[in-house]
């Protein structure tokens, strides 16, 4: 089947005019995260009933005259998985979409075991996906005629999805916990980067003591100066893992690096020199320079609260046992221990905690404070 595939702006806004009258549209984007230092929409894939068109913004289509379409409330936007392709549509075109309406999040308020697409597509419609070209390099030209297949795929069943999803929530009373999830998630941003010291991002490096950060944050950011000059993602240089046993060990020499068994013969006969003057480096800051991790105040510890939250989790995971969905979706850990901490008396206290959401309030906030009640 031929795929259409626009590549000028001007073809962009004669779609926008075709698509300004249809209901619902099914959306996906594919990016070249894996492959490249700064990562961007590749293509885009748009699918109505018996229709599905691709753009490619790397041919020189612009998404603009999409912005109204996507922001217009009344047409419908299915998605699979929105929240990574919103914040790139925002960050890379400004475009914002309203009228959500995102199968994965259906998934999970359904209860599905698995919430994946080709998961969901192959046990309700029996189609496979062809998972291979999930981490392909989008932004090669030309796309080869199985990555253009996959990717009309991808949207090409979602209007039936979204349909079937649509009438089970219906039937089991959780369309208002959708409509919600939905509309929380069309506010969300990319992220331009936290600031600060990049070691204090990495996981597990809470443990280092504040030279070892030093040295840390002078491999990570020899190793994001390498990533940018060589247009790669920081991880395709060299693993967290890696930076972390040489932070940690600080060889000095190129016989103390060989001994670092971790780091591979191919990555330390290509980056001795270069991670050996990191490590110079970060051993020779000034004490005053050295990153401080941040130590988060311990809470003291309160027995009323714990047994509060005892009570609380045991509600949660009898009620996600009965409705049949993961406890976590049901309600997260944060908002049961705000719970337990402020100790909500009545529905009215319960209204002003920011962290529980409109639908679970309305839903279980009677049985939310019965579970307080209990363990007081």
């Amino acid at each position: 089947m031929t795929v259409e595939i626009l590549t000028t702006t001007t073809a962009v806004a004669a779609l926008a005019d075709e698509l300004a009258g249809q209901p619902a549209l099914a959306v996906d984007l594919e990016a070249d995260s894996m492959h490249r230092y700064r990562e961007r929409v590749c293509l885009m894939q748009l699918s109505v009933p018996g229709r599905t068109v691709l753009i490619d913004p790397l041919a020189g289509a612009d998404l603009a005259p999409l912005a109204e379409l996507f922001a217009d409330p009344a047409v419908r936007k299915i998605f699979h998985a929105a929240d990574y392709d919103l914040r790139s549509l925002y960050r890379d075109f400004r475009l914002e979409v309203r009228g959500l309406f995102d199968t994965m999040v259906s998934a999970q308020l359904l209860g599905e075991e698995k919430i994946g697409l080709a998961d969901v597509l192959a046990k309700y419609f029996g189609v496979t996906l062809d998972k291979r070209y999930q981490r392909a390099d989008w932004s090669q030209r030309p796309l080869s005629a199985e990555m253009i297949a996959y990717a009309a795929e991808d949207t090409r069943h979602l209007h039936r999805l979204a349909g079937l999803f649509e009438e089970r929530l219906r039937e089991t009373g959780r369309s208002l916990w959708a409509s919600e999830e939905f509309r929380n998630l069309e506010g969300v941003r990319f992220s331009e980067g936290e600031g600060g010291p990049l070691c204090l991002r990495l996981k597990g490096a809470g443990t280092f003591d504040r030279r070892q950060l030093g040295v840390l944050e002078e491999l990570l950011q020899w190793r994001e100066r390498e990533a940018e000059r060589r247009d790669r993602p920081p991880f395709q240089i060299i693993g967290n893992t890696i930076l972390m046993a040489l932070a940690r060990q600080a060889p000095r020499t190129p016989t103390a690096l060989a001994s670092i068994g971790d780091l591979p013969e191919r990555l330390r006969d290509r980056y001795a020199r270069e991670l050996l003057a990191a490590i110079d480096r970060g051993l020779s800051l000034p004490v005053e320079a050295l990153p401080v991790w941040p130590k988060a105040p311990r809470p003291e510890r309160d027995p009323k609260v714990d047994l509060r939250l005892a009570a609380l989790k045991n509600w949660r995971r009898d009620k996600a046992s009965a409705l049949a969905v993961d406890p976590g979706v049901l309600i997260n850990n944060a908002a049961l221990e705000q719970l337990a901490r402020e100790h909500p008396g009545s529905l009215e206290q319960l209204a002003g905690m920011a962290g529980l959401k409109a639908w679970q309030r309305k839903e279980f906030g009677s049985e939310l404070l019965a579970a307080l009640r209990t363990a007081t």
